[in-house]
């Protein structure tokens, strides 16, 4: 009879235990799932659509480029703009590997655009100009080289890549005097503002 009771209080204390860590696996995958929801979807406001990701703008960043364009950039273009003309996407990445990000400035509005492609800039981090670029199609891959310690970039320019590298502390900002990116893109490249396929929100400035 002791023996009995010893076996079934020995299944039942396994049972227990198989359960508490199912339970537990179960937390840590709610867990992860919670985070990801709350990524995307703390902000109501401006916000950056990544991956089909909805992803968080940084509302520091968006004034940082607002005040460059408006004092700065574009500041002798204002006049000749349209409201509709006003409005800018944006993208974050670490071009040179110093752990931070330059942000990467789409303007697509007609002002902006020709048969060539838009136009837009490269901001450093604090907001300075390191790059203008025109005749650019949405999106920019960046490439796997580096040059002078910059991601170098694939650009399409008219339905062309073009493989567009740092010279001189610049990237060329027309792409299609360049050359021609051989092959297709690798898939390793990431993509830098995915306009064409309506993935960010405008930006008003």
């Amino acid at each position: 009879m002791k023996k009995t009771i010893l076996i079934g209080l020995a299944i039942v204390s396994l049972y227990s235990c198989q359960k508490k860590e199912t339970t537990t696996d179960v937390a840590k995958d709610i867990d992860s799932a919670t985070v990801d929801t709350i990524v995307q979807t703390e902000n109501n406001n401006d916000s950056i659509i990544v991956n089909n990701k909805k992803a968080i703008a940084d509302p520091k960043v968006i004034d940082l480029i607002r005040k460059q364009l408006n004092t700065v950039l574009l500041k002798n273009d204002l006049a000749a703009m349209t409201k509709e003309d006003r409005f800018f996407y944006y993208d974050a990445f670490d071009l040179n590997n110093d752990e931070k990000d330059e942000y990467i400035v789409g303007l697509s509005s007609p002002y902006f655009c020709g048969t060539g492609g838009c136009s837009g800039f490269i901001l450093k981090n604090d907001g300075s100009l390191l790059n203008k670029f025109t005749v650019t199609d949405f999106p920019i891959f960046v490439g796997t080289g580096t040059s002078e310690k910059f991601r170098d970039l694939i650009v399409s320019s008219k339905g062309i890549l073009y493989n567009v590298k740092m010279k001189n502390g610049k990237y060329p900002s027309n792409p299609s005097v360049q050359e021609k990116w051989k092959g297709d893109v690798p898939a390793e490249s990431p993509e830098i503002l995915d306009i064409d396929n309506k993935k960010y929100e405008k930006i008003s400035f």
